[in-house]
């Protein structure tokens, strides 16, 4: 921004601006509306165009758009030119399966071949963005073209209530609100989400007949979000207090567990496909995990299943949810992380992208790299951990009954507690923190809140 403002600054010691800038992070951070921002405070013109547009069925008309996308942007020079979603037109070639270089790559060809012919003097600077970073031709990543690459990652707790207060701007709030603490217990939600959450608060308000938007309205919202919406099921009495002890049973071991996330509220009211969620946050932005609060993680996941098998005797379908994410934290555990004796620190699955949540962007492809002999100590360890966190989850319900049958009776009753009201309702208080001192912290793809569901 400031090379288009003063170029002279830099080019005075022989320096040249970057060609081309690449704008790297997750849907929703913000990526087009910082190159927006870019332009704006610069004060210079702006050309947008999504890869997309240039890619026709007719042949040589997408090479044709970019030389006039380029042409416009040298006669209004200085200039920013902006390419959204670079990676559909920018995959690398070589892969496709018709003969001949595609459409795709004659556009590709075009766009590499326009920034080589115009050098940095004119004032004018290519931004790029995507959230496939893995995926673009090599070509296009060299020095000359687009050597820098910005991550846009998600906001940390003070960017989002930055951001929730541009979103409010029109709305009128009510004295209760604390856009620091919504933000607080916002981890993980980009600017997309926040907007969102924002609207749905002004439309709840709105139905409930007030003239502002209260703090609850947020809440309410938020919940909405990120449990899903209430459903209305006819249930037997039978079924609701099974589902109040598997939901009981997630909570009290949030409480219990040293390293689990505080549990922010549980419900027995069916909310999207589940019929009942426990909702957990943590208090801080997470960027690592120990292996501690992963198996903290798998404890309670498997706290539902457990609290039945001791209360009833029985098992039901309602733990499926809380089994696939057991099984795939302890899965990454063994063949991702290295916490594992058995197989060490040997990496045995691809990297995931952090840009396109879980299980997506793998680099590996075909046959995996390990044998079937590996294939079976991998299985053994992730059944072992499986194994010895149902065990502890178990032992922990069962040392803990009087509590849990509480909490249960007071689910039937209100069917939704906070997190106050759970630890009036059990007495009991939260668990120490780790050994070491420090809150475990983490980062997607595991995402920083979790949810427990019931169905």
């Amino acid at each position: 921004m400031d090379f288009l403002r003063q170029p002279e600054r830099y080019t005075r010691l022989g320096g040249t601006a970057p060609k081309g800038l690449l704008l790297i992070g997750a849907p929703g951070t913000g990526k087009t509306l910082l190159a927006r921002a870019v332009a704006g405070e610069a004060g210079v013109p702006f050309f947008s165009m999504s890869a997309s547009e240039f890619v026709e069925m007719i042949v040589g008309v997408g090479a044709s758009r970019v030389r006039d996308l380029f042409r416009q942007a040298r006669e209004a020079a200085p200039a920013i030119i902006f390419i959204d979603e670079l990676d559909s037109i920018g995959r690398a070639r070589g892969r496709s399966a018709v003969g001949g270089s595609t459409e795709q790559e004659q556009t590709l060809n075009q766009i590499l071949t326009e920034m080589d012919g115009f050098s940095s003097r004119e004032g004018v600077i290519v931004l790029a963005a995507t959230n496939q970073p893995d995926l673009l031709d090599p070509a296009l990543l060299r020095p000359g073209r687009f050597d820098r690459r910005v991550v846009v990652p998600p906001p940390d707790k003070r960017g989002r209530e930055e951001i929730l207060k541009v979103h409010t701007r029109s709305v009128p709030l009510a004295d209760d609100v604390d856009l620091a603490q919504i933000a607080a217990i916002t981890p993980g939600l980009v600017g997309a989400d926040l907007r969102n959450l924002v609207n749905e608060a002004a439309l709840l308000a709105a139905r409930r007949g007030q003239d502002d938007v209260h703090q609850k309205d947020f809440l309410d919202a938020l919940e909405k979000i990120v449990l899903g919406p209430e459903r209305s099921l006819v249930m037997s009495e039978e079924d609701r207090e099974r589902i109040a002890y598997h939901e009981g049973g997630h909570a009290i071991l949030g409480l219990l567990v040293p390293g689990a996330d505080p549990v922010n509220r549980v419900t027995i009211i069916p909310r999207d496909q589940a019929l009942g969620v426990t909702y957990q946050r943590p208090e801080e932005d997470r960027y690592n995990y120990p292996e501690e609060y992963l198996r903290a993680r798998i404890v309670g996941a498997l706290g539902g299943r457990g609290a039945e098998e001791i209360v009833y005797g029985t098992r039901t379908t309602g733990a499926e949810n809380d089994i696939e994410q057991a099984t795939e934290i302890a899965r990454r555990m063994v063949t991702r992380r290295g916490m594992s004796d058995e197989l060490d620190m040997v990496a045995l699955a691809p990297r995931e992208s952090p840009f396109l949540g879980d299980g997506a962007g793998g680099s590996w492809g075909g046959a995996r790299p390990y044998s079937e002999e590996t294939a079976q100590k991998i299985d053994a360890e992730v059944q072992k951990i499986i194994r010895e966190s149902h065990e502890r989850a178990r032992r922990l319900l069962a040392e803990h009954r009087g509590e849990l049958d509480a909490l249960a009776r007071a689910l039937l009753e209100r069917e939704t507690l906070d997190e106050s009201e759970l630890l009036a309702v059990t007495g009991l208080t939260r668990a120490p923190r780790l050994a070491d001192g420090k809150q475990p912290v983490s980062h997607a793809p595991d995402a920083n809140q979790s949810r427990s569901d019931f169905g």
